[in-house]
């Protein structure tokens, strides 16, 4: 892929801006959120022995059992349910996701897909929404992102408060765990990639269920394709997630970084890559900044494939995206 370094700015008529995040394609790992160390399986082999007993003693001492959910929201596509009442009859998939996570978007074509090809194999898979910023709290947020702008239809729970993050020891979005017919977490997968690897982790587990319950094995194989898939190349893209609240605006280089409050800006003439420039009167709060003057601009100079910005205005506004200098749609 031929990178080309680019400037864009975004002048704003209306005076306001609010809840501004600006996402880049990015090379590193997920963002990771706390200090505990999240829970891993020391072995990926499910127990051969044809023992139930053997295969469960076998299983205790390789792998972690699964931890109940704990609501922090409500269920969406779904009433309320327990995974107490799912071990035993089913194989359980819990994805850890934000809506506004790019790295967590661009797995969800295939967690759709293993959806659809499985569900009926005895497949669940759980949406654990565990939100990264305020405004992802909101159920009606989340309810649009998951049935209008994504069209999930596997069960999604809020986990507004991040207990059930927590209970897992979770860092990552997105983060995998599969849990098997005995409800033991006999895989994780954290971030984006290696889908073929959980796939087959998933057949397997639906092959085990099978034979527990005297069932046929109608396991489909092969891996899924689906459309609608973002691949990146991360040995070349080079631009960092950057954020505009004075929490996390450690990119911001013509203001005083990490400071809530108002502060006027002028963007220099000398832009540098990689580096958040703003013109203008800007309010910063820790997770956004609002813009306060017309004709305000965000200018940033990036190496990547894509450009992801998140923010959203109280009343219509008019926004102006140059790309080089030029006017784009």
């Amino acid at each position: 892929m031929n990178m080309t370094k680019k400037n864009i700015a975004l002048v704003f008529a209306i005076a306001l801006i609010i809840g501004v995040v600006w996402y880049i394609e990015v090379s590193k790992p997920p963002a990771v959120v706390g200090t505990s160390v999240a829970i891993s399986t020391t072995s990926t082999t499910t127990p051969t022995s044809t023992d139930r007993s053997a295969i469960l003693k076998q299983k205790a001492a390789t792998y972690p059992p699964a931890v109940e959910l704990i609501p922090g929201g409500q269920f969406i596509n779904s009433q309320p349910f327990k995974l107490k009442d799912l071990i035993g009859k089913k194989v359980i998939l819990i994805d850890f996701w934000t809506y506004t996570c790019i790295n967590c978007l661009r797995t969800a074509p295939y967690l759709d897909a293993w959806y659809t090809k499985y569900k009926d194999q005895g497949l669940v898979i759980i949406g654990v929404h565990s939100p990264e910023f305020d405004f992802e709290k909101d159920y009606n947020n989340v309810v649009n992102a998951v049935k209008n702008q994504y069209h999930i239809e596997y069960p999604v729970m809020q986990d507004n408060n991040h207990a059930t993050w927590d209970a897992y020891q979770n860092q990552y979005w997105p983060a995998e765990y599969l849990i098997d017919i005995d409800g033991y977490i006999t895989d994780t997968h954290f971030g984006e990639g290696n889908y073929d690897q959980t796939e087959q982790k998933i057949q397997a587990a639906l092959k085990e269920r099978n034979q527990v319950l005297g069932l046929p094995d109608t396991v489909p194989t092969g891996t899924v394709n689906p459309t609608g898939v973002i691949t990146v190349s991360n040995t070349e893209l080079q631009s960092p997630e950057t954020y505009f609240g004075a929490a996390r605006n450690e990119y911001l280089s013509n203001g005083t970084k990490g400071t809530i409050g108002v502060q006027q800006l002028t963007a220099p003439s000398d832009i540098q890559e990689n580096a958040l420039y703003l013109d203008g009167t800007w309010n910063f709060q820790n997770e956004y900044a609002e813009n306060q003057s017309v004709g305000a601009k965000i200018i940033y100079k990036y190496s990547a494939k894509n450009v992801y910005f998140v923010g959203t205005s109280l009343k219509p506004i008019k926004i102006t995206l140059m790309l080089d200098g030029k006017p784009i749609s």
